[in-house]
């Protein structure tokens, strides 16, 4: 089945992925490709937005798109730069605004009888976040709403399917933004709205049967809910031709390997647990730089992954639960190599000698869909809402070197902080927790002793993707049970901190 697509033109900001999502929230298929690398098949597209930027129109280094093949040929949704754009190269003017329109900011005017602004009221909260204003419309532009500080909020232009905002409709500020994007893509550019899981999985059944026929497949499983989601698929597909690989390396959290073990034999996936604890430790011996760690954990993986598949007789695919933002992050807006915050070791290719074709069933969609997808595949709530677990696993929140006494410690310190917060209904509340071992060690007095010991940190933050994630504010009394529970039972800590830094600035993880 042929799905109606928006093509979403990325100038850099950090906001594009939000767009793509909420415009997939309306059940409608979207797809982002930086500005200077516009697809070729664009008979496929049906409409088009153009997304924000870092950089100002007015700027020696302001982003030119090659828009001849699209403007007035397809609907046009211009937000924030793109709007900036279109009026400054159209005719009209874009000068500093007085103040830094950012934040929160309410319609003041709206234009009557437009399909744009149906349902949408005066008084609508809307999220503004840029420094440049448009000062003056261009060429046969219509004013459609103003706030009280930016008169050209959102505009049109006669003649053309074109429309333009200087605020940011994706954004949960943006009261409407939802139904905003609703009326340009359903009501003005005419997309069905038939892009739900259940197609998803029918089409991606179907797709994976006809790639793979009756080869067969390699699946390394870590426990989280990507890989689980791809192995369900390949499962439904495929069947007995998947062989899933469950990796122990050492740095899992308490009891995880067994239980996840368990966890799979109840779904029905032809899964063989390898545990490898050891040859990681061993690897990982005396480094303390963590992406050095993280490429010692990687080719630790790598070789492991690779002497179990070659157990497995004429293997001729490898199966990724590679997922949407993992393939435009590595692509820049800007065409060059984008910031290393951190080098993800499930994204990228494995070496050569594997010579293995490679499946990603999950690889068009983003994680809250890979959710929605799991739920309807029958997968169970306590799976789905499972929380993200870095790749690297303990290995990254032990700052310094790794030592086997190091992953005891922190095991039992996460133990104590995850079952806590399913105890006290707080886990599902949370996108992500987990605990950090510091290479400090402090002062402490237990008994009538004095001790000189670990100062681990606790970490859990409210997020919907990943990109961004602010601290959870956890009751007090709950932060002072498990204080008390990891200083009383977890031998070698005597203190215990919490982490109250949002990202950005901070990352989630501390390496």
């Amino acid at each position: 089945m042929q799905h109606d697509k928006v093509l979403i033109l990325d100038f850099g900001s950090q906001y594009t992925q939000l767009i793509a999502r909420r415009v997939r929230e309306l059940n409608i298929y979207s797809e982002i490709h930086p500005f200077n690398k516009i697809p070729t098949n664009l008979s496929e597209y049906k409409a088009v937005i153009l997304s924000g930027s870092p950089n100002s129109v007015r700027g020696e280094k302001a982003l030119h798109p090659e828009l001849s093949e699209l403007r007035t040929k397809k609907p046009m949704l211009a937000v924030c730069y793109g709007a900036q754009y279109l009026a400054h190269f159209s005719g009209g003017e874009v000068a500093p605004s007085n103040t830094r329109e950012y934040g929160r900011a309410n319609l003041s005017y709206i234009k009557g009888d437009e399909v744009f602004f149906e349902g949408i009221n005066e008084g609508s909260q809307v999220w503004m976040s840029h420094s440049d204003t448009i000062k003056k419309l261009p060429l046969n532009g219509v004013l459609l709403a103003s706030t009280t500080d930016v008169e050209n909020a959102a505009y049109k232009i006669e003649g053309e399917t074109t429309y333009a905002i200087q605020f940011h409709p994706e954004v949960y500020h943006s009261t409407d933004g939802k139904l905003l994007l609703e009326n340009f893509l359903v009501k003005i550019a005419g997309l069905n709205q038939d892009w739900t899981p259940q197609s998803f999985v029918e089409e991606t059944v179907e797709a994976i049967q006809e790639k793979v026929g009756n080869d067969k497949v390699v699946l390394g499983l870590s426990g989280g809910v990507d890989s689980t989601i791809a192995a369900v698929l390949l499962n439904k597909a495929i069947g007995d031709n998947l062989y899933c690989i469950f990796v122990n390396n050492g740095l899992l959290r308490k009891n995880e390997f067994e239980n996840v073990l368990k966890q799979y034999e109840g779904m029905g996936l032809n899964v063989k647990g390898v545990d490898a604890s050891q040859r990681f430790l061993d690897a990982l011996k005396g480094i303390e730089d963590p992406e050095k760690k993280r490429k010692a954990i990687g080719n630790a993986f790598i070789e492991v992954f690779d002497d179990e598949a070659h157990k497995i007789k004429d293997v001729t695919w490898l199966a990724q639960g590679t997922i949407y933002p993992d393939v435009i992050e590595s692509v820049s807006a800007t065409g060059g190599p984008s910031a290393t915050i951190k080098s993800h070791h499930n994204v990228g290719g494995l070496p050569d000698f594997m010579k293995l074709k490679i499946v990603e069933p999950l690889r068009a969609i983003f994680k809250d869909e890979v959710r929605r997808v799991g739920a309807s595949l029958g997968v169970s709530p306590e799976l789905l809402g499972r929380h993200p677990f870095p790749g690297p696993g303990l290995g990254i929140r032990i700052l310094g070197d790794i030592t086997a006494e190091k992953v005891r410690m922190l095991q039992d310190v996460d133990a104590i902080f995850i079952n806590g917060l399913k105890e006290w209904g707080l886990y599902d509340k949370v996108w992500q927790a987990g605990a950090m071992l510091l290479p400090v060690n402090s002062v402490g007095v237990m008994g009538d002793e004095r001790t000189y010991e670990k100062c681990v940190a606790l970490r859990a933050v409210e997020s919907t993707d990943g990109m961004t994630a602010d601290w959870v504010n956890l009751p007090y009394e709950f932060l002072q049970k498990t204080s008390n529970d990891i200083i009383n039972k977890v031998k070698g800590v005597n203190r215990v901190v919490y982490d109250i830094s949002s990202k950005p600035p901070a990352t989630i993880e501390w390496e």
